[in-house]
């Protein structure tokens, strides 16, 4: 059976390319400025009050009233969405109940933005379709065929990909 992490759903949004490569441990994301930056960012945030980790989900933060994920920017809004919708998806398959607060910490600025995620039925049957597909797709004998977009530039994956 596949073990879906938020990652990977966050992965699907951005690019399923990347996806399938990080499930299969073809791994080019140590190299990466950017991944290096948000993981000291992760650190090094004075607002976490801890992590916590069950069944390959990670999240930032746990209050009384959010789960919270942490990003450093703002650049991939829609996927960090999805993968804190799945975390209270998985969430509520354990009895908890939450809504979801993406805080993002810009790199060259002082303030914060918060984003206030709602976990609905309708979600929930998107969830339940994505988690589905990301199965099927992690489940092909190879790779999908990247699709060259902007963004792609700054990829930990570009050589792989294009090159």
């Amino acid at each position: 059976m596949i073990q879906i992490t938020g990652t990977i759903v966050n992965y699907y949004f951005h690019c399923i390319t990347q996806m399938y490569l990080f499930y299969h441990k073809i791994n080019l994301e140590e190299n990466s400025e950017d991944v290096r930056v948000g993981r000291v960012l992760h650190e090094i945030n004075e607002t976490r009050v801890y992590e916590v980790s069950f069944e390959g989900i990670k999240v930032d933060k746990i209050t009384k009233d959010f789960v919270v994920e942490v990003k450093k920017s703002d650049s991939n809004l829609e996927s960090a969405k999805w993968q804190l919708l799945f975390y209270l998806y998985s969430l509520k398959q354990k009895g908890i109940k939450k809504r979801g607060k993406l805080e993002i910490i810009e790199k060259k600025k002082q303030n914060k933005k918060h984003f206030i995620i709602e976990l609905t039925q309708d979600i929930e049957k998107k969830i339940i379709e994505v988690l589905e597909d990301i199965e099927n797709i992690l489940n092909l004998k190879t790779p999908p065929k990247p699709k060259f977009e902007s963004r792609c530039k700054k990829c930990a994956y570009y050589e792989y990909c294009f090159l």
